[in-house]
């Protein structure tokens, strides 16, 4: 999937992703937003939520999207983003 692609995807579920789920960041970062994806990557996004994440909106939000986007997906919290691992996320990311 193509960046702009994604990133329209995204911009659309965000309202829906936010009342359902109590999502309060929505990033798309990796391949998909260096637009150098090919057909077997998965899609990163990087979210945040209003409180503490139950497994239900974890998971609901990861299903929606894989739904919605017609990939994988690979769901990372803010909270649970290792630090090494921030300072390439952050290059890397395109907020919705």
């Amino acid at each position: 999937m193509n960046r702009d692609r994604a990133l329209q995807i995204l911009s659309q579920c965000k309202p829906v992703l936010q009342e359902r789920f109590g999502l309060s960041a929505l990033s798309l970062f990796g391949s998909t937003a260096r637009d150098s994806a090919d057909d077997n990557s998965d899609v990163d996004i990087l979210v945040d939520f209003d409180g503490p994440a139950t497994s239900k909106q974890f998971f609901g939000v990861q299903f929606y999207l894989e739904d919605q986007l017609g990939s994988a997906v690979d769901l990372v919290t803010a909270k649970a983003l290792r630090k090494e691992l921030k300072p390439y996320v952050n290059k890397d990311k395109i907020d919705v």
